[in-house]
């Protein structure tokens, strides 16, 4: 099993930066895919970014050129560089670990952590 947990949210100004964090504990697939989601509320779950081992990146089109995924393997931990923050982007956002021939989706969540980007 896998655990993950977040932290780095908080609260921001728009046009402002945050860091957030994901550590990894338990067994990992040495080639697994990590993505960070977020959750707006009222809407559903979305994709943020992924990191396909550690040199294939995706990112949701909201996201691309502000927000960078990279990962420390030697610390089991992947961050997310958030830049040039606006309002839509507040949400809780989520870490998830699943291995290569896991459906996205599945596989290990952590709790969230929450981002506000105030206007």
């Amino acid at each position: 099993q896998v655990q993950l947990v977040e932290s780095g949210g908080g609260l921001a100004q728009t046009g402002g930066s945050l860091t957030l964090s994901c550590a990894a504990s338990g067994s990992m697939a040495r080639r697994n895919v990590m993505t960070w989601y977020r959750q707006a509320p009222g809407k559903e779950r979305e994709l943020v970014a992924t990191i396909i081992n550690s040199n294939t990146l995706n990112y949701a089109d909201s996201v691309k050129g502000r927000f960078t995924i990279s990962r420390d393997n030697a610390k089991n931990t992947v961050y997310l560089q958030m830049n040039s923050l606006k309002p839509g982007d507040t949400g809780v956002y989520y870490c998830n670990y699943r291995t290569l021939f896991m459906s996205e989706g599945l596989g290990s969540w952590g709790p969230g952590t929450p981002v506000t980007v105030s206007s």
